[in-house]
C-alpha cells in the first residue's frame, strides 16, 4: 500500500472538515443532541463526517468513523487497511466554545496506525505523519518537521505532565504524586498529544476512557517523533481494530 499517495486524500479531507466545523462553530447553530452513550453529537460532527467520507471514498478503503456505520468485528478484523476517523474530536470542547477540538484521520494496518492527520480548525494547524517518513506540522502555509524527542524517565524532576487541573481521578493523582516537582498542562481533544509531539510536555497518563479513533491519528505522529503510547503498566503499545474499540488506560512517554 502506497501510504504517501493516500496522504493527500487525508489532508484534503481534514481541511474541508475543518471548514464545515468552523462554519457551524461561528453560526452557533450546533443542534446538539445526546447519543446512546450520552456523549454529545452536533451538526458539525455529522457534516464533518460526510465531508471526510466523500473525500476518502475514491481510495476504496472502508471508513470506520465515530459518526459512521459500524462494521462487525468478524468482518473488519480481516481488512488489511482501513481508515479510522473522528470527524470532531472534542465535541464537549466545541460546545464550550474554547477552540480545543480537532479532526482526526488515520489508516490502520495489522492492528496499528500507519498514517495519521490531526487538524485544528480554530488555528488552521495540521499535523501529519506516515510510518517511517517522519512527522510534520503545517502552520500558515509553512511545513516544518517535528524533531524526534530525547528519552525521559519518570524519576526525572520537573516533568511536564498532561493532566486536568480541574479534575483528576485517583489513578492520575497517584501517578502525579509519585513524580518529583511536576508541572501540569491541560488541553482538550488530541491537542494533549500534540503538546508532547511539539516538545511542550513530557508525559501523558490517561486513566479515563478513550476510543481507538481518539488516539489512532496522533499515535502515528507521536511514534514518528520518538514517543510511545504504552498500555498502562506494560511495555506494549496500544493496539487497534480490537473486538472492542475501547482503549485501555495508557501512558505517553
Amino acid at each position: 500500500m502506497d501510504l504517501q499517495a493516500l496522504l493527500p486524500h487525508a489532508l484534503r479531507a481534514a481541511r474541508e472538515a475543518c471548514q464545515v466545523i468552523l462554519d457551524v462553530y461561528t453560526s452557533g447553530d450546533f443542534q446538539a443532541e445526546a447519543k446512546g452513550d450520552q456523549s454529545p453529537v452536533t451538526r458539525a460532527d455529522k457534516l464533518a463526517h460526510a465531508v471526510i467520507a466523500e473525500h476518502l471514498a475514491p481510495t476504496g478503503l472502508f471508513v470506520l468513523s465515530e459518526e459512521g456505520k459500524e462494521m462487525p468485528y468478524d468482518t473488519r478484523k480481516d481488512l488489511p487497511y482501513f481508515w479510522m476517523v473522528d470527524p470532531l474530536d472534542g465535541t464537549k470542547e466545541f460546545l464550550k466554545r474554547n477552540g480545543e477540538f480537532t479532526v482526526n484521520i488515520a489508516i490502520i494496518h495489522q492492528q496499528r496506525p500507519v498514517l495519521g492527520v490531526v487538524a485544528v480548525p480554530v488555528s488552521g494547524d495540521i499535523y501529519y505523519a506516515v510510518e517511517g517518513h517522519g512527522a510534520f506540522r503545517e502552520r500558515a502555509g509553512k511545513v516544518e518537521p517535528l524533531t524526534r524527542r530525547t528519552s525521559v524517565t519518570l524519576d526525572q524532576p520537573r516533568l511536564r505532565v498532561v493532566a486536568s487541573r480541574s479534575y483528576m481521578n485517583a489513578e492520575t493523582k497517584d501517578f502525579v504524586d509519585a513524580l518529583e516537582a511536576p508541572s501540569l498542562l491541560s488541553k482538550g481533544s488530541s491537542l494533549k498529544f500534540l503538546l508532547l509531539a511539539e516538545g511542550a510536555a513530557d508525559v501523558y497518563p490517561r486513566y479515563a476512557p478513550t476510543m481507538e479513533w481518539d488516539t489512532a491519528a496522533p499515535h502515528v505522529i507521536l511514534h514518528e517523533t520518538g514517543l510511545r503510547i504504552l498500555q498502562a503498566g506494560q511495555e506494549q503499545e496500544l493496539m487497534y481494530n480490537k473486538p472492542s474499540l475501547l482503549n485501555p488506560s495508557f501512558l505517553v512517554i
